[in-house]
């Protein structure tokens, strides 16, 4: 059995190159939890939660489809010829929206058009990426796939040091316990 100065030894090894990684991966965990939190679709998400839509699953396909094909056809003035990657529509809501992202004709993300889904009629375009570039950096993903290694990594580093830290505590604290009560015994 790995003594427990085997297992400081590797706690020490994997702790200090992993640490690096760990802040980063907090700092950029907290800037997307704090993204997704204050964000402006969050906001959204929370005015339209106890909304009903006006559409529903015997409703006829008048109630949606004629907004579809009329965002369909300013789309082809909009942006003649460019793949849909999908399309996107909300029901509910203050301004329900048809949101129709578009790709480039050699692969890649582009953009996204914005419709009114009561009318279908195009209220405005903007750019977008698949991912928020923070949650790409947040993942490594933005370093390539060296990036998404080393996000695996230091996952594991992790999780061998909550392994090794936790082996220690509990051979540490059992040798620690003797003749102390109550919480002593574990926090010593």
């Amino acid at each position: 059995m790995p003594t427990p100065a085997f297992w400081r030894r590797w706690h020490r090894w994997i702790g200090a190159p992993a640490a690096l990684f760990l802040v980063f991966a907090s700092v950029t965990g907290v800037i997307v939890a704090g993204t997704e939190f204050f964000g402006e679709d969050e906001a959204l998400r929370e005015a339209n939660r106890t909304l009903v839509s006006a559409v529903h699953t015997d409703s006829p396909p008048d109630a949606w489809m004629g907004a579809i094909n009329t965002a369909m056809a300013s789309a082809a003035k909009e942006a003649p010829g460019a793949p849909i990657d999908k399309i996107a529509i909300e029901l509910k809501g203050q301004a329900p929206v048809i949101t129709m992202y578009l790709g480039t004709n050699t692969g890649g993300e582009d953009r996204r058009l914005l419709f009114d889904a009561r009318t279908g009629k195009f209220t405005h375009s903007e750019g977008y990426a698949d991912k928020a570039f923070i949650n790409r950096v947040h993942s490594g993903e933005v370093f390539g796939d060296g990036g998404l290694v080393a996000s695996m990594l230091w996952g594991i580093a992790l999780l061998a040091l909550t392994v090794s830290g936790f082996t220690l505590y509990w051979r540490l604290a059992g040798a620690n316990r003797q003749g102390r009560t109550g919480l002593q015994r574990w926090f010593f």
